[in-house]
């Protein structure tokens, strides 16, 4: 095997960096394991990338972990809100649960939070919950008056919140809870 450069080393790289938060968690990751784990040696991942915390942010991100939500399109807010919440449920939830332990050094040495870090990651793109949020109004569903930034967010942080502490995924009768007795009543 020939010596690898530019996007395939930063490829291998990334898959190191991933691969040994996965084993170790962001506490016990060293750029040093990363390096031997990829073959290649720390300045070359220091050419790259500053330090540790560049580095797991580049890996999660290369890995498409977090990703903006693809909102469902049924034709009304009730039915776009429990597809969309089922399926992050289903496919994100407790990953991203797991993700999270993963990367609590992460987020006391960079003073930040899950939240900081999704948004850097997604800069610049269209929010799923906020489209699912405007075709509602289009439609006449929600009093747009009555839908903050905090409402918006509700039900996804309900979601959150219940697979943060239960590590699996939400039951669906717990998703139609969430829609139609907590949010709906909010917003219309």
């Amino acid at each position: 095997m020939g010596r690898r450069r530019g996007e395939a080393l930063e490829a291998a790289i990334l898959e190191a960096a991933w691969d040994e938060l996965n084993e170790r968690g962001y506490a016990n990751l060293t750029v040093d394991s990363v390096a031997r784990r990829a073959g290649t040696s720390k300045p070359v991942l220091y050419r790259r990338w500053a330090d540790k915390r560049e580095l797991v942010e580049a890996a999660v991100e290369h890995r498409g972990i977090i990703r903006p939500v693809t909102p469902a399109d049924t034709g009304s807010l009730r039915g776009d809100l429990i597809a969309t919440l089922t399926e992050l449920s289903e496919e994100r939830g407790p990953f991203l649960t797991q993700l999270s332990l993963l990367l609590a050094g992460y987020f006391a040495e960079a003073e930040t939070s899950f939240a900081e870090l999704r948004d850097t990651l997604l800069a610049g793109r269209r929010s799923g919950r906020d489209e699912i949020m405007e075709r509602a109004v289009e439609r006449g569903e929600i009093d747009p008056a009555k839908l903050t930034p905090r409402i918006a967010s509700l039900p996804f942080d309900l979601l959150r919140s219940e697979t943060m502490m239960t590590r699996r995924p939400v039951a669906p009768e717990v998703i139609e809870e969430i829609v139609d007795t907590v949010f709906l009543p909010l917003v219309r």
